[in-house]
């Protein structure tokens, strides 16, 4: 009688004795200019990271480039959109020339919501949210994750919304966008997953940003959008960086293809 042999071993991330610790560990945040992005790329510098920060905006991204200095982090800075394939790729030969390597994409850059009608969207204003949202979401996970896989592990946090998995009137091309993200990410964990590079994705709900200050300053839509929220208030950046800490650390190690929602209870309804 044959013995079963064990199941062969797969690589995974790289280990510490403190599975939270993020001390050296290179992240790459885009859309880091701004709102949860800038966050975030506050969070990880803070938690000892060494941070890659990309967006748009030269002068907007600096700034949070300087505020990292002040905490004693030397950050790399990327200019450029994440919807232009040349621009990714140049950002990440960036990372590999400065860093080796990468530990972890937090892949936040997106654009706001077009709020009208699906009938009133026009294919202009379609094909920019679905351009930057989930092209740009791809490239940038496509290129971080080559990095990781010659690496032999990482962690890619795609920053989705409650709008992929939950419908909202007016919001037909980013509703549309976040769930190619969330379909995305559940496939780049299957592929990735033996090489030792995990893909969960981070949904955020109402959060006091850019992105949402004409709804929250409206007087209807502030009341509906609260109506929604069990805790019944809207999140402040700083209560996304946690979650995405965990995501992108050894301390989530076993989890792949996830999705963490952190809405203050909106999808649990």
């Amino acid at each position: 009688m044959t013995t079963p042999s064990a199941p062969t071993s797969v690589p995974g991330p790289r280990r510490t004795s403190v599975a939270f610790d993020l001390t050296d560990h290179r992240v790459w945040v885009t859309g880091a200019s701004r709102g949860l992005g800038r966050a975030m790329a506050l969070g990880f510098a803070a938690a000892g990271a060494r941070v890659a920060l990309t967006a748009r905006s030269a002068g907007a991204v600096q700034e949070v480039a300087d505020e990292i200095e002040e905490l004693g982090g030397k950050p790399l800075v990327l200019v450029g959109s994440v919807s232009d394939s040349a621009a990714v790729s140049s950002s990440v030969a960036a990372i590999r020339e400065s860093w080796g390597g990468l530990d972890a994409l937090v892949n936040s850059a997106g654009v706001s919501p077009i709020f009208k009608r699906a009938e009133l969207v026009d294919d202009e204003e379609w094909r920019h949210v679905l351009d930057v949202n989930v092209t740009g979401s791809f490239l940038c996970a496509r290129e971080a994750g080559k990095l990781m896989l010659e690496g032999g592990g990482g962690a890619v946090v795609n920053i989705s919304s409650i709008h992929g998995q939950v419908g909202m009137e007016r919001m037909a091309a980013y509703s549309a966008s976040k769930g190619a993200i969330d379909a995305l990410s559940r496939t780049l964990a299957l592929e990735w997953a033996e090489r030792g590079v995990r893909v969960n994705t981070l949904s955020p709900g109402y959060f006091e940003t850019d992105m949402t200050e004409a709804l929250r300053g409206h007087r209807k839509w502030r009341g509906h959008l609260l109506s929604k929220i069990p805790l019944g208030r809207f999140g402040v950046p700083e209560e996304i960086v946690s979650a995405a800490l965990f995501l992108a650390s050894d301390a989530s190690g076993f989890m792949t293809g996830s999705n963490m929602v952190v809405d203050g209870g909106w999808t649990a309804a």
